[in-house]
């Protein structure tokens, strides 16, 4: 009863436990960047209809924080249960490893057999792409390694020594991608840089409609920003993020109402993903930028945007 008791202690629940979870964590975490890298490498045409599809830097610095913190949580716990199965061997035998271990391998078959499956079913509907082979290999082999290692674990009555060898290249293959990673999303003053850039830009579109508007109500192009501001909608022209400057506007053509709006970026767009603007019907949607003093020049038409006044 006493042996009994032991192969069963909180203390096991909580190691065996945060053991899985951790793999699991890290697993999921490893393969989002994989498949980021994969969709920045090949990048896939439906993406432009299904955004959430596209590369991501925002999924890659989760995934990377992630990773960073959970993965060597991973490590450690398991080298942990090692030194404590060859000190304690009744725990090796705990009915809640084996529970543990047996339902990952249940679930990696699940994986396995699903991915396979859809990957028939994606290559008969004609739709495979570079994009998705990759992904579905990368999570053939991520759950088949796993599936792998476990099955001959839960075998073997002592821990195998390969399991040092594979720790390290397990980190050292995750090392690697974490670098690849920062390369990608750049230093995290970089990504403040692009926030600061993301953010004029939504400023600009703001601003941009309220012309719009300012047009349609009273027939004219405004002469100023200023005029813009409207104490009973609560609209306040905003300023660069930033530097706090006012962001400038110049009338090009009053007759063709044609105009330009202009902001200093710290970042050229072509470095990240732009996020989707969405700008009125029949106004230039096109926002790239190089770094510095950029100007869109932007031009309303009078047939889609007709003067509301009589």
């Amino acid at each position: 009863m006493a042996e009994e008791t032991k192969k069963n202690t909180p203390r096991d629940l909580f190691l065996h436990l945060l053991g899985i979870v951790a793999l699991y964590w890290s697993a999921i975490s490893f393969l989002t960047l994989i498949w980021q890298f994969i969709d920045k490498w090949f990048p896939d045409a439906l993406s432009s209809i299904n955004y959430y599809m596209d590369f991501s830097t925002w999924a890659i610095r989760f995934s990377v924080s992630a990773i960073i913190i959970v993965f060597p949580v991973f490590i450690i716990v398991s080298w942990y249960l090692n030194k404590l199965y060859k000190r304690e061997a009744v725990v090796r035998e705990s009915k809640i490893r084996k529970w543990l271990i047996y339902l990952t391998l249940f679930i990696t078959s699940l994986i396995i057999i699903g991915d396979l499956i859809f990957v028939i079913n994606t290559f008969l509907g004609g739709s495979t792409t570079v994009s998705f082979i990759l992904k579905a290999l990368s999570i053939l082999l991520v759950a088949g390694i796993i599936f792998g290692y476990y099955l001959d674990d839960v075998r073997r009555e002592t821990p195998t020594k390969s399991a040092k060898y594979f720790a390290w290249a397990t980190s050292i293959l995750v090392l690697a991608v974490i670098v690849y990673s920062f390369i990608i999303v750049g230093s995290p003053n970089s990504a403040r840089l692009v926030q600061f850039d993301q953010q004029r830009i939504s400023d600009l579109q703001g601003i941009q409609s309220q012309i719009v508007n300012y047009w349609q109500k009273k027939a004219t192009m405004p002469i100023s920003l200023f005029v813009l501001n409207d104490t009973i909608s609560g609209y306040a022209v905003p300023s660069d993020p930033q530097t706090k400057a006012s962001y400038e506007y110049i009338i090009k053509d009053a007759t063709n109402l044609s105009f330009e709006l202009c902001a200093t970026f710290s970042q050229p767009s072509q470095t990240v993903p732009q996020p989707l603007y969405v700008v009125p019907a029949g106004i230039a949607q096109n926002w790239d930028h190089a770094a510095g003093k950029i100007c869109f020049e932007r031009t309303i038409d009078k047939q889609l945007y007709p003067p509301l006044t009589k």
